[in-house]
């Protein structure tokens, strides 16, 4: 069994800056998770992919947020970061954290980030 949990979501203004981290907690070894990320959804919109993140550190970003836009994950701390730049109105949406573990899917609850003036 995994478990994620997200923090850091909220409301900020276009341009500003906001980080978002996950806590993954797991029965078993954490090493097993191969791959880490984060997904978004806004309303009336479907799921989709923001970025994700290897156990050897590869990356894959959407094309909307590169260059804005970097995950990280700490494999000691079985975290895992988004840091959000140059936010814009369009990047709002329910966030969440996601995990893969062998062949199952693991989501969190999502976190709320909300770019308003």
């Amino acid at each position: 069994q995994v478990q994620l949990v997200e923090s850091g979501g909220g409301l900020v203004q276009p341009g500003r800056s906001l980080r978002l981290s996950c806590a993954c907690t797991a029965s078993g070894s954490i090493f097993s998770i191969s791959r880490m990320g984060w997904y978004r959804q806004a309303p009336g919109k479907q799921r989709e992919l923001v970025a994700t993140i290897t156990s050897g550190a590869s990356t894959d970003y959407a094309d909307a947020v590169k260059g804005r836009f970097t995950i990280s994950r700490d494999n000691a701390k079985n975290t895992v970061d988004l840091q959000m730049n140059s936010l814009k109105p369009e990047d709002t949406a329910v966030y969440y954290c996601y995990a893969r573990r062998m062949t199952m899917d693991y989501w969190g609850k999502g976190t709320l980030v909300t770019v308003s003036s």
